[in-house]
């Protein structure tokens, strides 16, 4: 094997660094679209490379599944290790189930007797874990979804309502009906309410065999909307963030909203 030249070395050093930071989370299911009365296996990972299994695993204490009658049915063998959490889920309903992991809480940063320090945590625990002399404290809240979909036989839309709090999806076109070469309309609603300009970014999976993302970069209209065509079928990541005011903590003083889902777009 030849040496590296000084500059193909900075290169590959600058690449590392900006995939370091590169991390995405995500929920994978097995199969997205079923016959009546089947199961899914799911992964839940933060990675580098788009559904690989390379940094850390996404818990699974928030998981919220709704059921394509409304209710909540709970995950079979739920397990956490070190690269992936994973879980099985019976789909014995017909209809469209929404998997999602639901997140809120506070990132804050202060000096204490002149140092600089960070903390992570819930609202209730913020008055006893942040001393009441620290300074220049900054708080922020965060709110985050990450979702994906499955459908057993025919779909339906009961799962897919939406809860009017923080960054969340409307699926125009149904998720589990999307096909290469087509296009699909998505609908983002910040509290409720269409989020206009707001920059999406859509990633095709297998990142780490490719020398370059491939991502689709969108921005949403005056009613919060998307068209996306696919270009091929596979496994797609989609992120949306953005940045506010609009704070339910009372010490808070900006709020950071996102939203992840995972889509399986098949052959036409």
């Amino acid at each position: 094997m030849k040496a590296l030249r000084p500059l193909a070395v900075l290169a590959l050093g600058l690449f590392a660094a900006a995939a370091a930071h590169a991390h995405k989370s995500w929920l994978l299911p097995s199969a997205t679209v079923l016959t009546q009365d089947q199961w899914i296996t799911v992964d839940a990972a933060v990675s580098n490379d788009l559904f690989y299994f390379n940094h850390v695993p996404l818990r699974l204490d928030n998981l919220e599944i709704t059921a394509p009658d409304g209710s909540a049915p709970a995950p079979e063998n739920p397990f956490t290790g070190k690269f992936r959490s994973s879980f099985d889920l019976h789909l014995d309903k017909p209809g469209t189930y929404k998997l999602a992991l639901v997140n809120s809480g506070l990132f804050a940063s202060y000096e204490l007797n002149g140092e600089k320090k960070r903390w992570r945590g819930k609202a209730e625990d913020l008055a006893k874990d942040i001393p009441a002399d620290a300074k220049n404290v900054e708080i922020t809240q965060s709110a985050g979804r990450v979702e994906t979909f499955a459908t057993a036989g025919a779909p339906n839309d009961t799962a897919l309502k939406l809860t009017g709090k923080g960054l969340e999806l409307l699926p125009l076109t149904h998720p589990n009906d999307l096909f290469a070469g087509e296009a699909a309309k998505f609908r983002f609603l910040l509290d409720g309410r269409p989020a206009a300009d707001l920059a999406v970014e859509i990633v095709p999976g297998g990142s780490r065999w490719r020398n370059a993302q491939n991502e689709i970069a969108l921005k949403t209209d005056k009613n919060g909307e998307i068209s996306v065509t696919w270009p091929a079928a596979g496994m797609y990541w989609l992120e949306a963030a953005l940045q506010d005011k609009n704070v339910t903590v009372p010490r808070a003083t900006s709020r950071r909203a996102s939203y992840v889902a995972t889509f399986e777009v098949l052959a036409p």
